[in-house]
């Protein structure tokens, strides 16, 4: 078989249906700066991932530890999103666009996180922080044959505990201010979640 790639107009039902199969993708943003920090951060789970029409997908973050990828589209917007078979017949997924946020406290985010419906995933609805919307400019396909294949067991619980843990021991808003202190720049210093919005918001 041929190391060949292939480019797609747009996002069809098949790839679609192809993407929603995978349990992880992947996420990679860059500063402008020629010194700045490239980041790779792996998302999850699929269910958190949205094809809103056939250029444009979504996804609902989390927050964690960090906010490489908010506070570089913040700053360029630049963004590419992989998924890789690695069950089934070799195959990665690229698409390359233009990403914005919309993070928690802002009129709008309420109405983006509840078409995710945050409340089915693992402690989702304490945990959004920000709707990524991608504007796809590029659609491709490689051969994937580097992917090792790997069995699904299921998703891991240290999110879902982690969140349950600082709530039961600092109550309901504990997640919002955790995001907003460890959240509000990148490791580069760039402007990340606003966190005078993030303590207000709601879901």
């Amino acid at each position: 078989m041929p190391l060949v790639g292939k480019l797609y107009a747009r996002i069809d039902e098949k790839l679609e249906s192809w993407i929603g199969r995978q349990r992880v993708f992947f996420v990679g943003t860059a500063p402008s700066s020629a010194d700045g920090h490239v980041n790779v951060s792996p998302k999850g789970p699929i269910e958190s991932l949205r094809v809103l029409d056939e250029r444009t997908v979504a996804y609902l973050d989390f927050a964690g530890s960090g906010v490489e990828t908010i506070a570089h589209l913040r700053e360029n917007g630049r963004i590419v999103v992989m998924f890789c078979a690695f069950e089934g017949p070799p195959r990665i997924v690229r698409l390359h666009g233009r990403g914005s946020v919309v993070q928690l406290g802002e009129p709008s985010f309420s109405d983006l996180a509840r078409d995710f419906d945050p409340a089915s995933l693992p402690a989702g609805e304490e945990r959004a922080r920000a709707v990524v919307r991608v504007e796809v400019s590029r659609i491709a396909d490689s051969c994937g044959y580097g992917v090792p294949l790997m069995h699904y067991e299921g998703e891991r619980r240290q999110a879902t505990a982690w969140t349950e843990n600082r709530l039961r021991t600092d109550g309901s808003g504990a997640v919002r201010a955790y995001v907003a202190e460890r959240n509000g720049a990148s490791i580069d210093a760039l402007p990340g979640i606003d966190p005078a919005l993030v303590l207000e918001g709601e879901i």
